[in-house]
């Protein structure tokens, strides 16, 4: 047996939870991504840390939107998450085109080089293949998570109007 559907308002609760923590999270870890390019002059990683930044603080702002009883708030939570996904398939994209491969520590070059043979790769081939497979997996669960958060906040638009007592959305 399903448990009946939530009230309007608990769902206002859950939103707001879940908005105010990945807002902020997308501000701070964006924000501290463009710090750490700028400071490495890396000015397109730079870029695409102010706009993960800029995902994160529309986000933030829907929240704070909604707190004032504005169901308008909504649709900057659901429009922060193509942004965000953007960003994240932007990044991944940069990373394939400008990589840089890093030295190998020292520890680790005859591991490196062992697994390089053993694919029958050079160490330098090695270290593309790694670098595509990560961007790949990070696109991929990247994608799933904003296209989630998407569907979360969609489906729970119209209680969260409700709760607000604005059935129009304004």
């Amino acid at each position: 047996m399903r448990p009946p559907p939530l009230l309007p308002e608990e769902t206002l609760m859950r939103v707001q939870r879940v908005a105010r923590f990945d807002g902020m999270a997308a501000l701070i870890l964006g924000a501290m991504f463009a710090f750490t390019a700028a400071a490495a002059h890396e000015v397109p990683f730079t870029v695409i840390g102010l706009l993960a930044a800029g995902g994160g603080a529309m986000e933030l702002h829907g929240l704070a939107l909604i707190e004032r009883g504005n169901g308008r708030g909504m649709e900057w939570l659901v429009w922060s998450q193509p942004l965000l996904l953007t960003v994240l398939v932007s990044y991944c994209a940069l990373r394939l085109w400008l990589i840089e491969l890093p030295p190998i520590p020292e520890g680790f070059q005859e591991v490196f080089k062992a697994s390089a043979e053993q694919w029958g790769m050079s160490v330098d081939e090695y270290q593309r293949v790694l670098n595509r497979v990560t961007v790949a997996a990070v696109a991929v669960i990247g994608a799933g998570f904003q296209g989630s958060m998407l569907v979360y906040y969609l489906r729970r638009r119209r209680a969260v109007i409700d709760a607000l007592g604005a059935g129009d959305g304004a």
